[in-house]
C-alpha cells in the first residue's frame, strides 16, 4: 500500500529531507513512500541489469547495478 505523507510546497524542501527507507518520491508536492520490492520485482531488477551490462559495458557507454 502506498502512502501519502504531509503536502510540500516546493521539491527543494522534499530534497532536503533524509533518505527514508523503503525509499520516498515527490508527486505533485506530494511525498509518497515507495513499496519494498519483492521477489517478482527482483527477478525482473536482476535480468535488466545483466541484459543491459551485455550490451553497454563492452562499449563502455553505461552499467546497470541492482
Amino acid at each position: 500500500m502506498v502512502q501519502a505523507s504531509p503536502k510540500y510546497s516546493k521539491l527543494e524542501e522534499f530534497l532536503e529531507q533524509p533518505e527514508t527507507k523503503p525509499t520516498s518520491a515527490y508527486v505533485e508536492g506530494q511525498i509518497i513512500r515507495n513499496p519494498m520490492p519483492q521477489g517478482k520485482h527482483s527477478v525482473i531488477q536482476g535480468e535488466f541489469a545483466a541484459n543491459a551490462n551485455v550490451r553497454l559495458k563492452p562499449s563502455q557507454v553505461a552499467r546497470a547495478f541492482t
